[in-house]
């Protein structure tokens, strides 16, 4: 389901206004060639040998807290994971079911990561054990994690109590995604919507979660993740507020 404008059935939670920041890559060496340098007499006995290459396993998980990735070494590596998925399936459905599916997988990671990084900076971590909380905590910190912003604003259906939504203005996933017009109801931002089910299935809050394009005239690329959240979840709410 898809509105074309904010629906008046709903209600704004929260909103944010922040830009996406533009992730940029590293600037390459210019340098070709290099000269061998002579021994040191002071070697240290930690000095990796040469043609030694530190594995990425071994890197503090902490201190790449705030690296950045090449934004256009993302963009490519996604739109050749949609392309490769695309020439294996039967439509669209079946497209955005893989592109959930992946981004499922890509999701239960970024959760691990983000309880692990957690648990080792607090002296009293703290996990979420109500619904609102956590949905905030995927509006901001699984956002910006993900994709670098937070996302612009989270909305609850007034008429079903068990659908939540997260809106994104301008998804970094799928800002340079071209589809054809054949195809205008496949939504990529399926492979974020993948990362949100898996959140909220680590935290203990089960979910179906899809991904609509919500088009306006002034946000073409405007996206609606749309959570629908099984019973289970509903009566452990209304048991809390008791």
């Amino acid at each position: 389901m898809s509105y074309p404008q904010p629906h008046p059935r709903f209600s704004v939670l929260s909103s944010s206004s922040l830009s996406s920041a533009e992730h940029l890559s590293p600037a390459g060496s210019s340098a070709r060639f290099s000269l061998p340098s002579a021994p040191s007499i002071n070697t240290s006995v930690n000095t990796p040998k040469p043609g030694f290459r530190p594995n990425i396993y071994d890197r503090n998980l902490n201190k790449s807290r705030t690296s950045e990735v090449s934004a256009a070494a993302f963009a490519f590596l996604f739109s050749e994971v949609v392309q490769y998925t695309q020439k294996r399936v039967t439509g669209i459905a079946d497209l955005e079911r893989r592109l959930n599916t992946l981004g499922y997988r890509v999701g239960t990671r970024v959760f691990e990561l983000m309880i692990w990084r957690n648990e080792s900076s607090s002296k009293m971590p703290k996990r979420e054990i109500r619904f609102l909380p956590a949905l905030m905590l995927i509006h901001t910190q699984v956002w910006k994690a993900a994709f670098g912003k937070p996302a612009d604003a989270i909305e609850k259906s007034v008429e079903n109590a068990d659908e939540y939504m997260i809106i994104d203005n301008d998804p970094p996933l799928t800002r340079n995604v071209s589809v054809p017009r054949d195809m205008s109801q496949l939504s990529c931002s399926s492979f974020s919507a993948g990362i949100v089910e898996a959140v909220l299935d680590g935290l203990g809050f089960p979910a179906r979660v899809t991904a609509h394009n919500t088009p306006t005239d002034t946000l073409p690329n405007r996206t609606t993740i749309l959570i629908k959240l099984e019973r289970l979840v509903l009566e452990r709410e209304e048991a809390m507020k008791q």
